[in-house]
């Protein structure tokens, strides 16, 4: 998507699920902020990692665990997570699934 002009489209129609695999696909990304939509399969999953930004995730469809500094919280569709700068966490699909994933910087003082 142009950053600089409207735009509508189906979350469910443009998210794509790979065999045995995870898809991600950034859909905006502006100087402050970006948004990816994933497709997760069963069983896969991404390790702990921490962000420098703040996160923002909305599970669209099916079923993971994400874990926040190492405690685990089970989510699924319409289940919204904020994750602070810094903070470790992994995500696993316990089914398929879908989320839409925004990031953006903090601000600076």
């Amino acid at each position: 998507m142009d950053a600089g002009s409207e735009k509508v489209i189906s979350l469910a129609q443009e998210t794509q699920f790979a065999p045995n695999g995870i898809v991600s696909r950034t859909l905006l990304r502006t100087p402050a902020a970006r948004v990816v939509l994933f497709g997760f399969s069963e069983g896969q999953e991404l390790t702990e990692h921490t962000s420098t930004q703040h996160a923002l995730v909305e599970v669209l469809s099916g079923e993971c665990e994400f874990s926040l500094a190492g405690k685990p919280h089970n989510l699924k569709a319409g289940d919204f997570l904020h994750m602070p700068p810094n903070l470790p966490h992994a995500v696993k699909a316990t089914k398929q699934f879908s989320m839409l994933l925004t990031l953006f910087k903090p601000v600076q003082g």
